[in-house]
């Protein structure tokens, strides 16, 4: 079996096991530890510590596949939320209560899970089979239901295999209800790489890609990776993004005939960005999306001159950073992955995978582009502002902003009220990330995660306890890397993010405070590393 039929065939396995086999996760692999389950009291004990409204939202999220419009006459048999990407969004107050319940009308018997990205939720509804939940069997349903405590900008989408890459995902909004920010409106922006149902399915890109560039028909050439010599700060770099033709190519991969190696439908190469350190990404994306639109026929926003607006960016993509700008106008960046930070004007943000910036912008008079370049890979995504009169600019439209002052979450600072208190760490673990393109190996501290065995290396705290995670970067490419059910701090004195961009060769340390039991992942949020292992998991003591 391939990696993803063996995850599915053990999901469909843990379906009929139920909440025994949960409840049975309770030591490390190695039986030397014992952890906090997922259905342990001390997980129903800190949930009811949340401040809560006592108000109750209920919602159906049906995931099914159906045929999507990206605009132009462009239409994709996807798999997604009630037959849309994104899904509809959610929106609660700070202390309501969420009640989601999963319908998982998927083909060919696929299971699935939804993870409410960036939200400290309770442990047992983070959705990541097997370590917190039993899969979601096809024609079954579940239902989450947890407490949203903290205001921000998140989304959610599964923890299955690379279902991330296709159309399951929607925006969650937990608003403030004692807002400090002032503006006019709201704009929610979803950003995402586009390949399922136009060259293939994001399984198929994992079929080729987990071979690395070992087992990929060169046609001859002694090309890598990273072998752009583009130093334009990435937007050149890029090969081809066609994804190749559409004319009855098969959607999987197939012998070279030259050699005996894998052909690269699906496999970019030549993507580089002084940005991220070098190497980009690893896939051929046919579209970038901005709120499920192709820049051919663009989402338009429509507001007044002068209005003060806030966008909430979210990137949805599976393997593409964004550099975002809005053409015409400065950024005004507030907060990162739901916390605040000291304001900070830009004219640019590069947001990775996973990542979430809202910033405000005070709306020029006229019709302006907001273009998501993607990262060292020569194509963009773009949406309309719209405040009066003239005609739309082109589809690939590069505004000046892009070439400005590019922010990244390195130059921000955490607001007074969400930094940590200056405390010494506990307890301090040296996360490597390891692995390379050659033979597509990802891992964390040099072992693939496996997903049959998921408390097999456990990266234990304490409750309690201030925890310190060196991110150690030992690869060529950069990994943004993500922690379930926390936030942490960049530094003694960066921003609370629950995603970092860690750059190749490079080192970040991040702090936290382990106040959420539970077993939680940490893991690289590009879908491919991920799903290739490099994954973690962060386990409570009992």
């Amino acid at each position: 079996m391939n990696g993803i039929n063996r995850r599915s065939a053990l999901l469909a396995g843990l379906g009929v096991a139920g909440a025994g086999a949960l409840a049975a996760c309770t030591s490390s692999s190695n039986g030397t530890t014992s952890l906090v389950s997922p259905n342990s009291e001390v997980i129903a004990a800190t949930e009811k510590k949340r401040k809560s409204t006592g108000r109750v939202q209920n919602v159906t999220l049906t995931a099914s596949s159906g045929m999507l419009d990206l605009g132009g006459g462009t239409m994709a048999k996807s798999w997604a939320f009630s037959g849309r990407t994104p899904g509809k969004e959610i929106r609660l107050s700070v202390g309501d209560t969420l009640v989601a319940e999963l319908s998982n009308q998927l083909p060919d018997r696929t299971t699935t899970s939804i993870h409410w990205h960036g939200i400290a939720l309770r442990g047992d509804m983070d959705g990541v089979p097997p370590a917190t939940q039993s899969a979601v069997r096809a024609g079954s349903n579940f239902t989450y239901r947890f407490i949203a405590d903290a205001p921000g900008t998140y989304f959610f989408h599964p923890h299955v295999g690379v279902q991330l890459d296709r159309g399951l995902y929607a925006p969650l909004i937990v608003e403030d209800s004692k807002e400090p920010l002032s503006y006019d409106d709201e704009w929610v922006v979803v950003l995402d790489d586009w390949v399922d149902g136009v060259t293939g399915t994001p399984d198929e890109v994992f079929a080729e890609v987990r071979h690395g560039m070992g087992g990929m028909d060169m046609g001859g050439s002694s090309a890598s990776p990273s072998s752009s010599s583009s130093d334009d700060m990435g937007d050149m770099g890029g090969m081809d993004m066609s994804g190749g033709s559409m004319d009855g190519m098969s959607a999987s991969p197939t012998a070279s005939s030259s050699g005996g190696g894998m052909s690269m439908k699906f496999m970019l190469m030549g993507a580089e960005s002084k940005l991220l350190g070098g190497d980009a990404g690893d896939v051929k994306y046919p579209y970038h999306l901005v709120n499920g639109r192709m820049p051919t026929d663009p989402d338009v926003y429509t507001g007044k001159p002068g209005k003060r607006v806030r966008l909430r960016i979210i990137n949805a993509g599976g393997d593409t950073a964004y550099r975002v700008a809005l053409g015409g106008h400065k950024l005004t960046i507030t907060h990162t992955d739901g916390f605040p930070v000291q304001h900070q004007q830009g004219d640019a943000l590069l947001v990775g995978m996973g990542e979430r910036y809202d910033v405000l912008v005070t709306l020029a008079d006229g019709v302006f582009p907001l273009v998501a370049l993607a990262e060292g890979k020569n194509a963009s995504g773009m949406a309309l502002v719209r405040t009066g009169s003239g005609s739309a600019p082109k589809p690939a439209v590069r505004p000046k902003e892009l070439d400005g002052m590019i922010m990244t979450a390195s130059q921000l600072k955490a607001a007074g009220d969400v930094r940590l208190e200056t405390k010494k760490a506990d307890r301090v673990h040296r996360i490597e990330l390891t692995g390379g393109m050659d033979t597509y190996d990802w891992g964390v501290n040099g072992k693939r995660f496996d997903m049959n065995n998921p408390t097999a290396n456990p990266i234990l705290v304490r409750q309690g306890e201030r925890v310190r995670l060196d991110f150690v970067n030992k690869t060529t490419m950069w990994h943004p890397m993500h922690l379930h059910g926390h936030t942490y701090q960049l530094g003694t004195g960066g921003p609370r993010k629950d995603t970092t961009i860690v750059l190749p060769k490079r080192t970040v340390s991040v702090y936290f405070d382990a106040d959420n039991p539970g077993q939680w992942m940490l893991h690289c949020h590009n879908a491919y590393h991920g799903e290739a292992g490099m994954m973690a998991l962060v386990a409570y003591q009992a």
